[in-house]
């Protein structure tokens, strides 16, 4: 008993300020704008009177907002979700607001009820679920918001250490002539290019680009650069390295890629043009 009893006073202390908020705005509007003959009463007494209309908003708020769910729910959990539908609480709350404003203007404020006495209750009773609801949405947007920052962060995190990864792993391209055998950076590799037996692969080494033939196959080197998703097949003849790529660049019927600091233009066939696109 005594850790539903704490459950409770926990999850009143979450919404208190908000309950005490809307109750003091209910106040204000009472006190100042008068909806109602007050005249019966001196300053001292209309301050009570007021603040007795406070007071039962605040209790109606706290009793379906939380009591309803506290009673009902198991005590063990940490949280409880909603036993009624978002619509319906707020129905609650503004009939018993209603129907407990009618009751105390009339038997103790000693106010006259018509229809147009209960419309204006009515109209102050709403800002209650209107309050709150406007609350929760402000709330859940917080949540999706810290959420999405979360999952940002998460994700820079890990390009983070991909970047790290990939800036230290290094590729041997393999020569049917052992003695041929290149061993570069990944972040070094900025072209591999197809030309006849032979691949002709352009590096990075200090400011400069320079390239080196291997005795190997374009179809081999792109499996085996498969692992590292910058390396980017642009046509049969051409693998680019989506780092080094400048621009895209065509005419009426042909495109090409500009690598950074190579003359060459690289072409890109209709094939790969649309991957290219998404790539770069």
């Amino acid at each position: 008993m005594n850790r539903k009893l704490n459950q409770f006073v926990t999850l009143l202390k979450e919404d208190l300020g908000l309950f005490l908020s809307i109750s003091f705005g209910v106040f204000l509007f009472v006190l100042f704008f008068q909806p109602f003959d007050l005249s019966a009463f001196d300053f001292n007494n209309r301050l009570l009177f007021v603040a007795g209309l406070a007071a039962i908003s605040f209790t109606i708020m706290s009793l379906v907002r939380i009591g309803l769910p506290w009673i009902i729910q198991k005590y063990d959990q940490n949280r409880f979700d909603p036993i009624l539908p978002q619509y319906m609480n707020s129905f609650i709350i503004l009939a018993l607001a209603t129907a407990s404003f009618t009751l105390y203007i009339h038997y103790v404020g000693s106010v006259e009820i018509t229809f147009y006495t209960v419309f204006k209750i009515g109209l102050i009773c709403i800002a209650l679920p209107v309050s709150l609801r406007w609350y929760d949405l402000i709330r859940e947007l917080k949540l999706q918001n810290a959420s999405l920052i979360s999952e940002k962060e998460a994700v820079l995190d890990q390009m983070e250490k991909y970047e790290e990864d990939y800036l230290i792993k290094s590729v041997e391209f393999i020569s049917d002539s052992s003695s041929e055998n290149l061993s570069l950076l990944v972040a070094d590799v900025a072209l591999l290019k197809s030309a006849d037996n032979y691949v002709e692969i352009v590096f990075k080494e200090g400011e400069e680009l320079k390239s080196k033939l291997i005795r190997n196959t374009l179809k081999n080197i792109e499996l085996q650069l498969k692992p590292y998703s910058n390396f980017i097949r642009c046509h049969r003849i051409c693998i680019v390295n989506a780092h080094y790529v400048e621009k895209l660049e065509k005419n009426n019927t042909n495109h090409w890629i500009l690598i950074k600091g190579f003359s060459e233009r690289i072409p890109v066939s209709r094939q790969y043009l649309l991957n290219v696109k998404e790539t770069i």
